[in-house]
């Protein structure tokens, strides 16, 4: 029997020539990734467990991306913790204020990730590494401890369902609008511990920021991870920002999966996902009109530089509606320098928009944009749970940079296509 792409990354850091579903293996890990909400967590895991060195120092990437520049003194005892944990270390990977990004944005910008690793990180987005061909995906703090101290990791292997994508999509259908189709076709729950494999024509026409954006988002479903081929695009962009060496891997053409979808792009309209659930989702010609007291454009899911030019193309000449909040988060520094060589920041700012140093900011109600009682907002952003932008009683609507710009514009949500 065939095996799927995850599979056979699996099995050869496993020391296997195959591996079936549901059968538990012992793998070798390329990267163990954490932040300043989970690694200290892990270190005191680490400490606990009286460990005395890391498996591999360049293997580790600790990035300070949630509650940073410190928004109060616990987030500043977080780092500080993280800190001393990569000094004591010499950990190579150690990424804080003036070097740091938004992690899911900031290893694939430095070529960390490549395809065929397997990557770990005690973040649940961290299946976002699938779009370069690798298998990645989140879990505990107790586990990137042990991941950390022996480079190794416990896994069950997961079945597979396969998206095939069909056909180009129009202008304004991003990544964003692909992926929340999806999760709204099967539900939350639709990939529960499975394997989101993305194929078929379609990938032509789906940008590097596109894929990032859409495994990202495969936890939405409850995958273990989603993946992506490697083709011309992710070799491009993995060579542009590493020498390192990397494997391809490719599913056999009788691997077995679970389910299959065709996804027709050229059919796909601008999508949002209602309260409270990422499966709540509307096409825009039957949102309705939805007032908004605030815009997000950024996070791990949409804080790339396609994701500014978008929205960007929609502020020029416009402005922010008043009454509404707009804040606009590049994924990393490097972003931030590009959006400004570009003119990007200088039409944010003119149309009232507000822009802040990379962080995650609001995306999980840390801080810069927290939500007040009965408040909406919009957000690139991936999850919309009760009370995850702030107060309990407030609202989250997902959407695509080019929705969220839009909606900036209008003062309630609304098409890119009504913008003048």
């Amino acid at each position: 029997m065939g095996m799927t792409m995850t599979q056979k990354i699996l099995a050869a850091h496993a020391g296997l020539e195959n591996v079936t579903v549901g059968q538990l293996i012992e793998a070798k890990l390329d990267l163990v990734l954490g932040n300043d909400i989970t690694a200290p967590v892990a270190i005191n895991e680490f400490n606990g467990a009286k460990s005395t060195k890391v498996f591999d120092k360049s293997k580790i990437a600790l990035v300070m991306d949630h509650f940073t520049p410190n928004k109060d003194i616990k987030a500043a005892e977080q780092c500080k913790a993280v800190r001393t944990f990569a000094d004591k270390f010499d950990i190579d990977n150690y990424f804080d204020v003036g070097e740091m990004g938004i992690e899911h944005c900031l290893l694939p910008e430095k070529g960390l990730v490549v395809p065929g690793d397997l990557v770990i990180g005690a973040d649940s987005h961290t299946c976002t590494y699938g779009a370069l061909g690798a298998f990645s995906t989140g879990i505990g703090s107790t586990d990137m401890a042990a991941g950390m101290a022996t480079g190794k990791a416990w896994f069950k292997v997961p079945s597979a369902i396969k998206f095939v994508l069909k056909g180009k999509p129009a202008k304004w259908i991003s990544g964003k609008d692909v992926i929340l189709h999806i999760i709204g076709l099967i539900g939350v729950d639709g990939a529960l511990y499975k394997s989101m494999e993305f194929v078929g024509d379609g990938l032509n026409f789906l940008s590097m920021d596109d894929r990032l954006c859409m495994a990202n988002m495969a936890i939405e479903a409850g995958a273990k991870n989603g993946i992506f081929p490697v083709d011309e695009k992710t070799i491009a962009f993995v060579k542009d920002k590493t020498d390192k060496p990397f494997q391809i891997f490719e599913a056999d053409s009788d691997a077995v999966y679970e389910a299959e979808y065709i996804i027709e792009l050229d059919k796909l309209l601008p999508t949002v996902s209602f309260p409270h659930l990422p499966d709540n989702t509307r096409t825009i010609d039957k949102v309705g009109e939805v007032v908004i007291d605030q815009v997000v454009i950024g996070s791990c899911t949409n804080g790339r530089m396609e994701d500014l030019r978008i929205s960007a193309e929609l502020f020029k000449g416009n402005k922010v509606k008043k009454g509404v909040r707009c804040i606009v988060i590049p994924g990393t520094n490097k972003i931030y320098l590009q959006a400004m060589k570009e003119g990007l920041l200088e039409i944010f700012i003119n149309a009232g928009a507000v822009v802040s140093t990379p962080t995650c900011g609001p995306c999980l109600g840390g801080h810069m944009g927290i939500l007040a009682k009965g408040e909406r907002a919009v957000a690139t952003t991936n999850r919309n749970f009760v009370g995850r932008m702030g107060h309990p009683e407030s609202e989250v609507y997902l959407a695509s940079p080019a929705v969220a710009a839009a909606t900036a514009i209008k003062g309630i949500i609304a098409s890119p296509e009504d913008i003048k």
